[in-house]
């Protein structure tokens, strides 16, 4: 009897036992179908026996649709907002209450690009300033804030972005986002700085000149009735001599000034090097200050024809040859040359065997009224617009230009152009 009761109770904990797995096996698959966003079928479950096993999987497979559609119509918006605010000049940034991006279009993408798909990252890792992050803190809160500007600097890179923002309800309403509309002010803020600088140097550049004609004339006009031939002919000389060089420096502000303008008036024909270098160097060998110098040319006479404006070249190579004369000492030979290249475009360059420059002011050389201390001084009479002139002239021929001086002197300013004009 003991026996039976025993095999009884053996079979009904086995049961039991195999029940309960099946519960716990079904509360899993319920789980994972929760998880996947499939509502679970009711032939799948291990409990699909139990009555109120129907009951529960109907409310939450109910509730996973209802999730699913609230899923979908948050993607549908987001969606709509990405083609309507996508292709906007205006950089478009929305982000949630924790600080996550939901939607970036293009242009802000293209502030950013170090961040190629910024959506569902944290705002934190693309934007990192502090005052740009707690205006995004206070505008979802709620507070009414100007368009501010923010700076954000990034290893060596320096933004300035302008922002407004609005706070906006989540799709599901249950809390608070925020929409921002950016302006990228980067090249505005560095066009300022630029302008500040060149306002600053055309004035002192301008001031030494007008300084010196102004101080000889109070002077003549005080004693120019006692004053010695002698040295009222020297105060005119003066005069004269600074006079051209406040011209030469108002005719080269207005070259670069049409140089930068929307129409710079440049001319593109036919151009042989061969014969146009041979023709530039006859023209400098008979000038005074050539006396003392060798001008050669070095150009194959296989270069064939490049589409540029020679009368603008002309300023170009002119500029350069007179630098030559005036940076090297007596007996110095002076380079013409030009080689094609491998991507259809010719390498020109004039080079001098003078002392040089030194490598820290290479880079700078282009840039305007800078001068490079040794040797290059005001007294030559350069107005340090020059080689800019230069760079611009080359950039608007589609090419580039740089200069190379070795340790043991010479330099070399060697420019790139195309062959072809692009129409």
């Amino acid at each position: 009897m003991i026996y039976f009761l025993i095999v009884a109770l053996a079979v009904a904990l086995a049961f039991c036992l195999r029940a309960l797995w099946k519960q716990n096996r079904a509360l899993h698959d319920l789980e994972q179908a929760a998880r996947r966003g499939q509502p679970l079928l009711h032939d799948e479950s291990p409990a699909a026996y139990l009555p109120a096993w129907a009951v529960l999987t109907e409310a939450v497979n109910r509730l996973i649709t209802q999730n699913n559609s609230l899923q979908q119509q948050r993607s549908d918006q987001l969606a709509q907002l990405e083609a309507t605010l996508g292709n906007l000049r205006e950089a478009v940034l929305i982000v949630d209450s924790a600080n996550y991006i939901h939607l970036a279009n293009r242009a802000l993408r293209e502030i950013f690009p170090g961040a190629r798909d910024l959506v569902n990252l944290r705002l934190e890792l693309i934007v990192r300033s502090a005052p740009f992050l707690d205006y995004v803190r206070a505008t979802r809160e709620g507070t009414v804030l100007p368009r501010e500007e923010f700076e954000i600097v990034d290893g060596d890179h320096t933004l300035w972005i302008e922002a407004s923002g609005a706070p906006i309800p989540s799709p599901d309403g249950k809390s608070q986002w925020a929409l921002f509309v950016i302006h990228d002010m980067t090249n505005q803020r560095k066009l300022e700085r630029v302008r500040r600088d060149f306002v600053a140097n055309a004035s002192h550049e301008l001031r030494t000149p007008l300084s010196i004609i102004k101080g000889y004339i109070e002077t003549l006009v005080d004693g120019h009735q006692t004053m010695e031939l002698a040295d009222r002919d020297k105060f005119l000389r003066t005069i004269q001599r600074h006079s051209e060089r406040l011209k030469s420096i108002i005719d080269d502000l207005l070259a670069l000034s049409r140089l930068e303008s929307a129409t710079p008036g440049l001319k593109f024909a036919p151009l042989s090097l061969n014969s146009y270098f041979g023709e530039l160097a006859d023209e400098y060998r008979n000038r005074p200050q050539a006396a003392d110098h060798t001008v050669t040319v070095n150009v194959p006479a296989s270069i064939g024809l490049i589409e540029a404006d020679g009368e603008k070249l002309a300023h170009v190579f002119g500029n350069l040859i007179e630098n030559a004369f005036k940076y090297t000492p007596r007996g110095a030979t002076i380079e013409l040359g030009a080689a094609a290249t491998d991507d259809n475009s010719v390498e020109c360059w004039v080079r001098d065997d003078g002392p040089g420059i030194p490598a820290a002011d290479l880079p700078h050389i282009f840039e305007r009224f800078y001068r490079v201390e040794k040797g290059r001084s005001r007294e030559t009479g350069g107005t340090g617009l020059g080689l800019s002139i230069v760079k611009h002239i080359v950039q608007l021929h589609g090419g580039s230009v740089w200069a190379e001086s070795g340790e043991g002197g010479g330099l070399a300013i060697r420019l790139r152009l195309p062959r072809r004009q692009k129409a």
